[in-house]
């Protein structure tokens, strides 16, 4: 299993929107870099939703659904079905991800406008320690 990070602006699609509609195509990615992310994500991956636009958060968990596919409405991207896991309370805001200093070359850290990316198996440890009831 491999782990994923999707940004998501709250006011345009956010945790409550995923865990009430339960499942959703993952779509709108353009960035190339995040492209290839997408298009690396199999059924049965894990995704942290990260809340961006000022609340800089991981918030959740979804599941990849499906297998990549092309976006009808934009060829040079993918799509993936993702399903809603479960919340991450209280979030994990970017601050104690970059205060940690263990992930200082993630590009979560270093590309802040990269909206979907590959999450390093330490991160994934390290959130394990900080949700322990979690499914992650």
């Amino acid at each position: 299993m491999n782990y994923f990070l999707a940004k998501t602006e709250p006011g345009a699609y956010s945790i409550d929107d995923l865990e009430r509609e339960r499942r959703t195509t993952w779509d709108g990615v353009t960035n190339p870099q995040a492209v290839r992310a997408i298009r690396a994500m199999r059924p049965g991956d894990r995704v942290f939703i990260y809340h961006s636009g000022g609340v800089s958060s991981v918030v959740g968990l979804a599941i990849v659904k499906s297998e990549p596919r092309e976006d009808p409405k934009n060829p040079k991207s993918a799509v993936v079905e993702l399903e809603f896991a479960e919340r991450l309370t209280p979030p994990t805001t970017l601050a104690e991800i970059k205060q940690s200093k263990q992930f200082e070359d993630w590009a979560l850290v270093r590309q802040g406008r990269l909206s979907t990316m590959s999450v390093p198996e330490k991160f994934v440890a390290w959130m394990r320690r900080r949700y322990p009831k979690a499914k992650i």
